[in-house]
């Protein structure tokens, strides 16, 4: 009796691997990509290539041209550093004058529109800063004419018969 059992048990071990085993292979084949992903997958590594192959050649261009103009570009510097700062300093000068005169067309165009009563952005706190001004004079020189009372009145006491 202690024959069938163990030979049970053991057959019992033998199923199991084999089971897990398809179990295995059918979750590999469940995830395994299908021909569109391949094909993407494909395209990366070749695109990839190609792009690597390109950017050594780039580089090793860049440092065989470097290697082969390095003498002509120092003999060649006191012409090249002079005509660069000036051409640096025209397109600086250009480029910011063309800023200013948009900036100049801008402002001129605001006004335009501000003195033809348009509204343009922002003439509100214009306005109110203008009705600030008025009424900030205004009590500047309501506050002078009551000081300058003030003060004829002083030089009177001080100066009877003037």
């Amino acid at each position: 009796m202690a024959d069938t059992s163990a030979s049970s048990v053991h057959n019992q071990r033998a199923t199991v691997p084999s089971h897990n085993s398809s179990t295995f292979l059918q979750r590999l084949h469940e995830h395994a990509p299908n021909s569109i992903q391949l094909i993407g997958l494909l395209t990366l590594l070749i695109t990839g290539t190609v792009l690597l192959l390109l950017t050594g050649l780039t580089v090793a261009g860049a440092v065989l041209g470097l290697m082969f103009f390095a003498p002509l570009i120092i003999v060649s510097s006191p012409i090249w550093v002079p005509v660069g700062t000036v051409l640096f300093i025209v397109a600086a000068g250009f480029l910011s004058m063309c800023g200013f005169g948009v900036v100049v067309v801008a402002v001129l165009s605001w006004m335009y529109r501000y003195f033809r009563g348009l509204n343009p952005p922002g003439s509100g706190r214009i306005d109110y800063a203008r009705t600030r001004i008025f009424d900030t004079a205004s009590h500047v020189k309501d506050c002078a004419r009551e000081y300058g009372g003030y003060l004829q009145g002083k030089v009177k006491d001080a100066a009877p018969g003037a």
